[in-house]
Parts: structure tokens; sequence; C-alpha cells
């Protein structure tokens, strides 16, 4: 069995990417928390703050719950070790994400699960539908990408980025879901928003009833609530109780 690295790079780093770690960390175990992991399958990716375009993305093998703000691997853009690790990552995983940190000076965080709600509502050839004020918040910004075999071709990366243009939110056909964020805490809300669409969508399609859709007029007033309702402050919001949270139930992630 490969033995965990647990030396702190805390005094190897700058606060900032630091900070970041402790971030990403936290997701990877909030992740596991809500059971939205597949083994070591999935990934969640975090630009390095600086200049040189380095990523956090998490050690190919360590389950969810395992990972550390110092475990995590620092790449550049093509995948390439920038810093000394005992772990390798997964090819396939960062083909998709450095496809969009590449286009994207806004995606800071990419977070990529394949979660059996997701890759449910992936399958549906009408997709996510506005039947609940969740699935609201991610149609206001929602994109498709058909699916294309493992990612393992760098050439599906354009199509990828063409797919997702602007949005927040896509769902990756017969494969799963994604959503990007100007930090480590809004990716994660916008994945729990969208993951929590998908749930609601199919339990009520599950009761076999005729559905009730959100009308249009409603659906394109979001934006404008959703920055209402989160005080502007966004995936920030509940951040720090996530971090509270986890440091009751499953600390050890900041080291």
């Amino acid at each position: 069995m490969k033995a965990i690295n647990t030396e702190s790079l805390k005094n190897q780093v700058s606060s900032e990417e630091w900070n970041t770690r402790v971030d990403l960390a936290a997701a990877y175990r909030m992740v596991a928390h809500y059971g939205w992991d597949d083994l070591v399958f999935t990934h969640i990716s975090a630009r390095v703050p600086g200049p040189e375009h380095h990523f956090l993305i998490n050690p190919y093998g360590m389950m969810f719950d395992e990972v550390t703000a110092s475990s995590l691997v620092k790449v550049d853009i093509r995948g390439n070790k920038v810093m000394e690790s005992d772990f390798d990552i997964n090819p396939a995983g960062f083909i998709i994400h450095s496809a969009v940190h590449e286009s994207r000076e806004d995606a800071k965080c990419v977070m990529h699960l394949h979660t059996n709600a997701g890759i449910a509502v992936s399958t549906l050839k009408e997709g996510l539908q506005a039947y609940s004020q969740q699935s609201l918040f991610a149609l206001s910004s929602l994109s498709y990408h058909d699916y294309e075999g493992v990612a393992l071709n760098p050439d599906e990366k354009s199509r990828l980025v063409a797919d997702l243009g602007s949005t927040m939110f896509m769902i990756l056909r017969n494969h799963g879901l994604l959503t990007c964020g100007s930090s480590i805490a809004e990716a994660f809300t916008f994945m729990y928003l969208l993951q929590r669409s998908c749930e609601i969508q199919l339990q009520a399609q599950a009761t076999g009833q005729e559905m009730l859709k959100i009308p249009d007029q409603i659906l394109a007033g979001i934006q404008a609530q959703a920055k209402e309702v989160t005080k502007s402050a966004g995936g920030e919001l509940a951040w720090p109780g996530i971090l509270r949270k986890l440091n009751r139930t499953n600390p050890g992630f900041d080291v």
C-alpha cells in the first residue's frame, strides 16, 4: 500500500497558495461528505494565485476524504508536475480541466463529478428542466457537451470549450456534471445547486405525475435574484460555515 505523505508544505509555498490548497482540500472532503465522489475518478482543480498559470489537482489514487492541503499536486497547463510529489494525476481528468482553465480566465476553479443523479439527467434527451427553484440558478447559465468517450483526446478540448462558452454550469452527456467559478467556494456552491436540481428532478419524475414547469419569465429574471439572495457574495456566503463543519466532522484537511 502506498503511504500518504503528510509532510506539511505550508512553509514551502506562498500564503496565497496555501489558502487555495486549504480551500481545495476542503472542497474534496465536502464532495466525499455528500457522497458525490466516484472512488478516485473525478476532479476539482484550482489555479494557484500568481503569474505562472499553475494549478492544483487531486493526487491520483487518494480518496477524496483523505485529501489534504499538502497532498494536492501542482502542475502546469500541460499537466506536468512543477513541484515534487509522490503522486501522479489522472491524464483524462486534466484534459477536461486544462481546456476550461486555458480558455476561461474567470475559471479559477473547475469541478467535475460523476454523481448518479447528474449522470442520469445527462442521459435524458431534454436534460435539466425548470422544475425547482434550485434548477433556475443552473439553467440561467447552463451548457451541454456531447459524449466522445473517455477524455484522453486533446482534440476534444476545443469542442468542449466551444460548448461551454461563457456558462458556469455544464452537463456532460452520458458522463456527469461540471461547474466553474471565480473561486473554489463559488464552483462548489454551483455544483451543490446543479446536483440538487438533478436529484429533485429525478425524484419528481419518478412519481409519474404531471410536472409543473416554472414559467420562462421567472427563469429570465433569476440572475438578478441570485445576486440579491446571496447578498452578491455568491458561493462565499456559505463557505466559512462549510469549513467550520469540516473542522468538526473531518478535521485534518488543512495540513
